[in-house]
């Protein structure tokens, strides 16, 4: 043994070895308790990054422990389409070769993206091997893949014969930028400073932060509690520069306290305004296209962006003499999670998919604990959101997706609905001129099916055994956009919850505490920090010190102090080994050797004391705990105190160290699993340490 450990010298040669082996590959066996994780499948678009690694630490731990307790273990791995964000990515590199996606046809688009995604696919699965995921590679799942499609077609054809999908004309949040639709989750809300304008209306002042939507004006409202309006209901008010007469409404909607008490209503512009629209009959006019440019407006506006118009508005509202005053308002506003730039809210004609039973649902199988969401504060943010979902927009305007398989027919203009089969007639009139809708699915209604998407796609068997599955771990990020609708698709489909347990983890931070991200320049690459310190003491070093599901600070100072404890172990069996080679081999037995030595028992003690610790904190998900519990145990117990006095009486504690080694290799394993496992090997056994069996305190 040399006399550091080089992770350079081994680890991809032992990763070969296990996959070589078949033990990343579960059998069903009926006798035994299946354990299964769906692995959330990264994007295929870009290389992995330090909060992949994250989930790739904390789910490895899980299944190597589970594995360990001679359970049929399954870790389903999969990438991602990603949808939007994808296409957003593929964009960017078009860009800096000065090329644009409208330069392509949708086909040449897509066999772009395509082609892309499929190379960056390739990276990623080399990129969790080498970060030590014991993933089963023979069940490997990509969500275009073509059986995965047909489930999601077929979900969504039995959600639209039942009623729950229809196609709707209604006010969405829209991006100009990237040219689609979102839905209310995909939106980040964000505090602002704007100028509110004042602006006179006849015999009414209104106040506003968006004047370049008075054109498409179809009323004012007030409250009706509201004494200083209540002699102008039923009268009229009259919209500045255009001068076009638009009725006073009363409406509970309106707050008295905010701005002028007044409200200008914009149905084709506003959520609020587009609910009080539909209650009062009122007209839908829309001033500003999917490009985010003015359009049915006067023609001094038309084609200009928004912001622009708004200043150009405002000075002819000023010499007009309109703005009765200005002043500042704090608000919240609705960006883009992509490109962070402004929403549009605008009428568009979408699919929507009506979540008010879907929700119910998964509220009552969350209160009944059959989805044991594990940490309390993130069960009251998924029951919050699914109290208050509105029915969800599920298609986008792109072109790197699963197609809606919706046909419209050119007579009757009827919808033809399929599970992806192309449709020969118009079921309604039984025309043959049929048109494909030109959208596509938001990617989390195609991935809030992939735990029953998979299982049902992998091998025979597969879905009866490891469904429902027994944890979800993933980003709290994603509570509302995934686990949410995880639940209530899972149930609607299989009639199953889709797992046991959730699991979140929080996101990886700089020692600072700042976000990691490319534009603040703190990036931590992942797989460069393997290269320096192998993949052991970056994985400790991620679940060091801090609950899973909190936010972790990382550096590189914390990855190199877990190296230092790999290296430990590595010295530890190096002291042991080489002297005791000549007596035995490794004590791998059940049971401890016989000791009088009052040292020997304390020590044996305190290693039952460890494996108890360890497993009830496994057990609980508190992996934190339980590395803590390790790391005390070899550094400060074994090494520091045990070993150090056993060098006096070496042949006579010789039993005890290697007893203590060997449990010390099984329960460190799910943590260090490369150091330990060439331990293992080094000392001969036959067996991988891969497959032991978990000791019993």
């Amino acid at each position: 043994m040399d006399p550091r450990y080089d992770h350079t010298k081994y680890e991809k040669e032992i990763y070969e070895k296990w996959e070589e082996s078949g033990a990343f590959t579960p059998k069903i066996e009926k006798k035994k308790k299946p354990f299964s994780i769906i692995m959330p499948p990264p994007n295929a678009n870009d290389p992995l990054h330090i909060g992949h690694a994250r989930f790739v630490a904390l789910q490895d731990i899980l299944i190597r422990y589970h594995r360990m307790r001679g359970e049929s273990t399954l870790w389903l791995p999969g990438a991602d389409h990603a949808g939007i964000e994808t296409q957003f990515v593929f964009e960017k590199s078009l860009a800096k070769e000065g090329k644009s996606r409208f330069d392509f046809d949708r086909e040449t688009l897509f066999k772009m993206t395509w082609d892309y995604v499929q190379k960056n696919m390739k990276v990623m699965k080399n990129q969790l091997k080498i970060l030590g995921a014991s993933c089963d590679w023979t069940r490997f799942k990509f969500t275009l893949d073509p059986e995965i499609e047909t489930i999601v077609f077929k979900t969504f054809k039995k959600l639209y014969d039942e009623g729950l999908i229809y196609r709707g004309e209604r006010i969405v949040n829209y991006c100009p930028r990237c040219g689609t639709a979102y839905s209310q989750l995909e939106v980040d809300y964000v505090e602002k400073d704007d100028n509110l304008y004042y602006l006179d209306y006849g015999n009414i002042v209104i106040a506003t932060v968006r004047p370049e939507t008075i054109f498409a004006d179809v009323a004012v409202a007030v409250n009706p509690k509201d004494k200083k309006y209540k002699e102008l209901i039923g009268k009229t008010a009259r919209i500045p520069l255009i001068n076009r007469e638009v009725p006073i409404i009363a409406d509970n909607l309106v707050d008295i306290k905010t701005g002028s008490g007044a409200l200008k209503i914009t149905p084709g512009h506003d959520a609020t305004d587009f609910e009080i629209g539909k209650k009062h009959a009122l007209a839908t006019i829309s001033v500003i296209d999917e490009s985010g440019r003015m359009t049915s407006c006067p023609p001094k506006y038309i084609g200009m962006k928004v912001l622009a118009a708004r200043e150009e508005i405002v000075r002819d509202l000023e010499k007009a003499g309109k703005i009765k005053k200005t002043e500042k308002i704090h608000h919240v506003v609705g960006t883009c999670y992509k490109d962070k730039g402004l929403i549009e809210p605008r009428i568009s004609k979408q699919w929507f998919l009506k979540v008010e039973g879907l929700a119910k649902q998964a509220l009552s199988v969350i209160k009944t604990k059959e989805v044991n969401i594990i940490a309390k504060k993130y069960e009251k943010i998924a029951v919050h959101w699914l109290k208050n979902l509105r029915d969800w927009n599920i298609s986008r305007q792109i072109v790197w997706g699963m197609r809606i398989p919706a046909w419209r027919c050119d007579k009757c203009t009827n919808w033809v609905v399929t599970d992806g089969e192309s449709p020969e007639k118009c079921t309604s009139c039984g025309h043959t001129a049929l048109t494909q809708d030109p959208d596509t699915f938001d990617t989390w209604f195609s991935s809030g099916q992939w735990p029953y998407a998979t299982l049902q796609t992998t091998q025979k068997g597969d879905f009866a055994y490891f469904y429902p599955t027994s944890v979800m771990n993933t980003a709290y990020e994603i509570l509302p956009f995934w686990v949410i609708r995880m639940i209530m698709l899972g149930i609607y489909e299989t009639g199953k919850v889709p797992f046991n347990d959730v699991f979140f983890y929080g996101l990886v931070r700089d020692k600072g505490g700042q976000k990691i991200s490319k534009s603040k320049g703190n990036v931590i690459d992942p797989i460069e920090m393997v290269a320096k310190y192998g993949s052991d003491s970056l994985r400790m070093g991620i679940i060091w010190g801090a609950m899973p599901e909190t936010d972790i600070t990382l550096d590189e100072e914390k990855i190199r102090g877990q190296r230092n404890f790999a290296n430990k172990v590595w010295n530890v069996a190096r002291f042991i080994l080489l002297d005791g080679e000549k007596r035995r081999e490794i004590n791998i037995g059940k049971r401890a050797p016989a000791t009088s030595n009052d040292e020997d028992k304390i020590i044996l003690k305190k290693l039952r004391g460890a494996i108890k610790m360890i497993t009830r904190s496994l057990d609980k998900y508190r992996l934190d705990e339980a590395a803590n519990a390790l790391y005390e145990f070899i550094w400060k117990d074994f090494a520091n105190d045990y070993l150090e006095k056993t060098k006096a009486r070496r042949m006579e504690a010789q039993p005890v160290l290697e007893y203590v080694l060997g449990r010390v290799l099984i329960i460190a394993h799910p943590f260090l699993p490369f150091v330990t496992e060439k331990i293992w090997e080094l000392k001969g056994e036959k067996e991988l340490l891969i497959t032991a069996a978990w000791p019993k305190a």
